[in-house]
């Protein structure tokens, strides 16, 4: 009971990231009507660097950052990589289908631990795995053409981007005493960094200000880069793994049902099948941790 108790406000925040995060695919391709992409990104995670870092002033958390070698691989692989390729996948791609591709990201945890530390998958993650394949396949459709080939591909780097991340977080939290506000705050500043450098080095439109834009950077800043990635610092570290694979199972699904709704992005019937395996897949993976 006190286990379960404890776990309560972990799952609340996760239900709050659910939702913050499955509406934000929708927010981030509305706003590429009015900015490039990467400009948009390193505008939204530089404002939600000094969100954070006024959170810590607020808090008088120490401003030392925690240990600079994994907090730059996290900022690197999980602001920087994954924003700025998911970001570019949604120019050509659809948010849902996007979404799905990104959130990928536990099949990557769970091959990155196993050729990295000698985590062998158990046979049933195998499985899901080939599970996932075998939807993935089904979302690129290869024999169509290559037409939307390259922002699947950018969605699913970004993904392997995160899990990097992941694994070096929950790692992180493992070996040393981190506090997750503090990690949150200076891993996003490295990515911010990056993604500044990209968006002066790649030459993109100029940003049409209105008042729909800067909505959407103040949704981005303050709650889907500055409050849901302080949540998901603060999950990693206190609730076991297969969190990832729930919160990656619900986010798409709810990216999904808003790209249908409101951006009248109905899957293909080769779309929804692949869409079916690879959350089969997922459901199925998550099951490998529940017994622990």
């Amino acid at each position: 009971m006190p286990a379960r108790s404890a776990s309560r406000p972990a799952l609340v925040a996760l239900a709050v990231i659910t939702l913050i995060w499955g509406y934000n695919w929708i927010v981030m391709k509305q706003a590429l009507r009015f900015s490039g992409p990467f400009e948009f990104s390193a505008l939204r995670y530089v404002l939600g660097s000094g969100v954070l870092f006024m959170v810590l002033l607020v808090r008088r958390v120490p401003l030392r950052p925690p240990p600079l070698g994994p907090t730059i691989l996290i900022g690197l692989s999980q602001t920087l990589v994954f924003q700025a390729l998911v970001q570019w996948a949604l120019v050509g791609g659809g948010a849902g289908k996007t979404a799905l591709l990104a959130y990928t990201m536990p099949f990557w945890v769970v091959l990155i631990n196993w050729l990295a530390f000698s985590e062998r998958p158990a046979p049933r993650v195998w499985l899901s795995l080939a599970i996932a394949a075998a939807g993935l396949l089904l979302v690129l459709a290869p024999w169509q053409g290559v037409g939307g080939l390259a922002s699947s591909v950018a969605a699913i780097v970004g993904g392997i981007g995160w899990a990097v991340g992941v694994v070096a977080t929950k790692r992180l939290f493992q070996r040393r005493r981190v506090n997750a506000l503090s990690l949150t705050a200076w891993q996003m500043l490295v990515g911010s960094l990056g993604l500044v450098g990209v968006a002066l080095a790649v030459p993109e439109r100029a940003i049409e200000w209105s008042g729909w834009f800067c909505a959407a950077l103040a949704y981005n800043a303050i709650l889907s880069s500055g409050l849901a990635w302080l949540l998901w610092s603060w999950i990693v570290e206190r609730l076991p793994a297969h969190i990832a694979g729930l919160s990656s199972l619900a986010v798409p699904v709810v990216g999904i049902g808003f790209a249908w709704l409101q951006l009248s992005e109905r899957p293909s019937p080769t779309d929804a099948a692949g869409i079916v395996l690879i959350l089969a897949a997922l459901a199925l993976a998550t099951l490998r941790f529940r017994r622990g």
